[in-house]
């Protein structure tokens, strides 16, 4: 067996942390650093910060990005007004999150959207998003599930001739669900790569990018027992190295 000293680097992600409210703390789901774990990657929970020169030096220290699940994204993003008290931002969060996705696509870095990340890629990028499913997109689909999240809610179309199609090897997959908002208008710079039965957007990918990927589930819960979320997980760390 390679000693430890020749084993291949580990890629390095910048995980971006979670953000409590009622604590006023930064905390983390294991089930991110779990899956760039077995992914053959190390995750690192970046502080809660805005300033240029501590996120350029953070992200020369990393390899790719993952940009987690959390609150809603503020409509100032794409320039609307919140519809109603269901829309729970953290201000702080949308501008690091904005900020390192830029660093990161300026720099080619791989990301990784997950939830609230594909939502923040695409108002970051020039989209609009549903600010509130339940009012704005009535469906008969499930798009908040309850616990147990490691089982299927719906599932999705993948499109052909997709990264996302390439990876899986199949035109549809189960997914599981937790989101009230999602993508309505598309960015530019985004292509999408599995719809919803209702139409959403479910997954999208920058074509000009080495891998700038965003789903909507969360193979945070489900890598354990889904090998889909496995195989996304495994393309990310991949593209990190």
């Amino acid at each position: 067996m390679p000693s430890p000293a020749q084993s291949p680097a580990r890629p390095v992600i910048a995980v971006m942390p979670l953000w409590d409210d009622d604590r006023q703390s930064i905390w983390m789901l294991p089930g991110y650093l779990d899956g760039i774990a077995e992914a053959g990657g190390t995750g690192i929970v970046l502080p809660l910060t805005t300033d240029p020169a501590a996120l350029a030096q953070l992200l020369a220290l990393c390899d790719g990005v993952l940009l987690t699940g959390g609150h809603d994204v503020s409509p100032a993003l794409y320039g609307q007004e919140p519809i109603g008290p269901s829309v729970v931002t953290c201000p702080l969060r949308d501008r690091m999150d904005a900020a390192v996705l830029r660093l990161a696509m300026d720099k080619d870095l791989p990301v990784l959207g997950i939830c609230r990340g594909i939502q923040l890629m695409n108002a970051a990028l020039g989209g609009t998003l549903w600010q509130d499913l339940p009012t704005q997109h009535p469906s008969s689909i499930d798009h908040h599930m309850t616990p147990p999240y490691d089982r299927v809610a719906h599932e999705v179309r993948i499109l052909p001739e997709t990264p996302l199609h390439h990876l899986l090897g199949h035109d549809t997959l189960g997914v599981n669900s937790y989101h009230h908002q999602a993508v309505r208008d598309l960015a530019p710079a985004l292509e999408p790569m599995a719809l919803s039965p209702d139409g959403l957007v479910e997954a999208v990918y920058a074509p000009n990018q080495r891998f700038c990927w965003g789903v909507q589930w969360h193979p945070e819960f489900s890598h354990e027992k889904d090998a889909s979320s496995r195989a996304l997980f495994r393309a990310f760390v991949d593209a990190c190295r």
